[in-house]
């Protein structure tokens, strides 16, 4: 759409960002320039090393439908390569127990087979009264219709209305009720909450389906996961080192000034000047060095993130956990700020790093410290019989930008990809889909194949 030799400036070089770059160079552009201010890349994609062997601070895994992941193997010839997972489930008191097993319980079995009962009605109802649930992006869902490409390896685009995609800004638990498929909550929830995302009882169902369509969820259920043996941040070091342009690193952007056609930027210290720039940085501060608009401010001040806590820590050789451990009952507001997750990556090694995952902050309640934080999963931690040795690593991320119901339904999705391409500038990144690795970039192709 454009000439093949316009100036593009990405900035951000995670995957949103990097596999931009990539979509770009495969339609012919070759003049961008993806510009990161840390002295890496992969974003929350980050796989640090311990005695020999990756493990993982952000990202964890894919499954088969990932498809833009895909993409940048294929571009990059390499494949999933990483150890096979597997997980067991923990009550509070650190007693194990299979979810799925009634013990010979009447009671037990009855709520199984409603499980059972219920994921079929949802598969129904995703298949005809959310039709276009599951197109990437959230383009016209407020408005009752849908727009994209679909969620199929084909990746067609597709459009169509359907007033009832409208439910979708309603809280996931609302959702649920409201489709009286409660009991398919669980099946849900460890890839969801544990994983950072929130919260069901304040996060859009938008997100939640966006991000668990019914394959994908289903692919997480079976365990059909893909791993990379040097950690999820490996994928984005090989994509950037084969790009033409590499990111370039250690880049701090003080200003931005779109005047006329043409993008002025002050990158450590210097001007440079660009005719058209893409943020996939996180939009909440985004006004802080860019010339923004009332409108652009306004907007970008209504997005909310997760304060996602991991530790990275270690064990005595005899406490060490044989699985991965999720604890359901700590996915619950009522129950944040505590241990739902600790994830154990080599089977065969009892000299690795443990992970875990918290989350300490919901809308309705205080925020907690990081302090108050680990003090509280440390000590779940030795509940669930795996005492910390040491602390070797902490994050505490941006994670996962979103906007409540009120601003979803109010359409403020449509109007952000109103704004797409004023002022020579796009908008991408996690908000604009959903915060994990393969949504973010499926975005980044889509907007380059309808704009570039």
């Amino acid at each position: 759409m454009f000439d093949k030799d316009i100036r593009i400036c990405l900035i951000g070089a995670g995957p949103a960002g990097l596999s931009a770059g990539m979509y770009l160079e495969q339609k012919g552009y070759t003049n961008y320039t993806i510009l990161e201010r840390d002295d890496h890349v992969g974003g929350k994609c980050h796989s640090p090393e311990y005695n020999g062997k990756h493990y993982e601070m952000g990202a964890i895994m894919g499954v088969p439908s990932y498809y833009a992941v895909h993409d940048v193997e294929e571009f990059c010839g390499f494949t999933h390569d990483g150890p096979a997972l597997d997980a067991e489930y923990a009550y509070p008191d650190g007693t194990r127990y299979d979810p799925m097993d009634d013990h010979g319980n009447p009671e037990e079995a009855e709520r199984i087979l409603g499980i059972k009962n219920d994921f079929r009605k949802l598969c129904m109802l995703l298949l005809t009264k959310y039709e276009g649930y599951d197109v990437n992006g959230h383009r016209g869902v407020a408005e009752g219709r849908y727009e994209g490409f679909s969620a199929t390896a084909d990746r067609m685009p597709v459009s169509g209305e359907n007033p009832n995609l409208k439910d979708l800004a309603l809280p996931f638990d609302e959702f649920l009720r409201m489709n009286d498929i409660w009991l398919i909550r669980e099946l849900w929830i460890d890839a969801f909450t544990s994983f950072g995302y929130g919260f069901f009882d304040e996060i859009p169902a938008a997100y939640v389906l966006k991000y668990l369509d019914f394959e994908t969820n289903s692919n997480f259920m079976r365990k059909d996961l893909w791993t990379w043996k040097d950690g999820t941040q490996s994928i984005w070091i090989r994509l950037n080192d084969k790009l033409r342009n590499p990111a370039r690193l250690n880049c701090s952007i003080t200003e931005v000034n779109r005047q006329g056609d043409k993008v002025i930027m002050t990158i450590n210290g210097a001007q440079e000047e660009y005719d058209k720039v893409i943020i996939t940085a996180p939009l909440q501060f985004m006004p802080e060095y860019f010339d923004a608009t009332e409108e652009e401010k306004a907007l970008f001040s209504k997005i909310e993130y997760e304060r996602y806590d991991i530790l990275g820590y270690v064990t005595e050789p005899e406490d060490h956990p044989e699985k991965s451990v999720f604890i359901r009952e700590h996915m619950e507001s009522e129950n944040y700020g505590r241990l739902m997750l600790f994830y154990r990556r080599w089977f065969e090694d009892k000299d690795q790093v443990l992970v875990t995952y918290s989350l300490r902050n919901h809308r309705n309640k205080p925020e907690l410290s990081i302090e108050e934080n680990r003090k509280n999963v440390l000590t779940d931690c030795a509940t669930m019989g795996a005492p910390a040795k040491e602390v070797v690593n902490a994050k505490d991320w941006y994670y996962f930008p979103h906007i409540f119901t009120e601003d979803y339904a109010d359409g403020w999705y449509d109007k952000v990809e109103a704004m797409q391409g004023q002022l020579n500038t796009y908008y991408a990144g996690e908000i604009m889909s959903f915060g994990d690795m393969d949504e973010t970039a499926e975005y980044s192709r889509e907007l380059v194949e309808r704009f570039f």
